[in-house]
């Protein structure tokens, strides 16, 4: 599966920030980009990581997109 990512550097913190357009709320940071594109796969693994909480007694299937 491919996800968009927009990385925008930050004068400000002299940080990178990446998020995912198509995920809501699914955003991080790191000191070089490099590091901000690592940091926001983690958090887009968590973002689709399912919550037991949520699923039970529920139907579960998998879809590959």
């Amino acid at each position: 599966m491919n996800i968009r990512v927009v990385t925008e550097f930050d004068p400000e913190s002299s940080s990178y920030a990446a998020y995912c357009p198509e995920l809501p709320g699914c955003t991080s940071a790191g000191e070089t980009e490099e590091e901000a594109l690592k940091n926001i796969r983690e958090a887009i693994e968590l973002y689709l990581q399912p919550d037991d909480v949520y699923l039970e007694n529920k139907h579960i299937h998998e879809i590959t997109v």
